[in-house]
């Protein structure tokens, strides 16, 4: 019971988070465009979610923040291929990962 009285502050959390990244990488979608710095690559991310409908929220939390494309699910595994403007490490591309534990696991 108390679990579910979590949740929403989770999902504000998550919402307020999402937005935050999503307006910090446009901004760095900017700036890497204009110096020239993108290195695309693509990345394989393990994810401790393991319910369909959260690792379905944070695939798509990833297409929608700026430089990033989730473009597989492995549900079984628990593993989202990723595609990202530049190299960067697991922990930058799912920032919200913990939220949407929070929401629905």
């Amino acid at each position: 019971m108390g679990n579910n009285l979590a949740r929403p502050f989770y999902a504000v959390a998550y919402v307020v988070v999402l937005l935050y990244y999503i307006t910090m990488s446009a901004l760095n979608v900017v700036y890497l465009a204009l110096r020239g710095t993108i290195k695309p690559e693509k990345k394989v991310i393990n994810t401790v979610l393991r319910k369909e409908i959260s690792q379905t929220f944070l695939a798509n939390s990833i297409t929608l923040t700026p430089g990033t494309l989730t473009i597989d699910v492995d549900n079984k595994a628990q593993k989202l291929t990723v595609t990202v403007l530049t190299p960067r490490d697991q922990s930058a591309i799912i920032p919200f990962e913990k939220y949407i534990k929070g929401m629905f696991e």
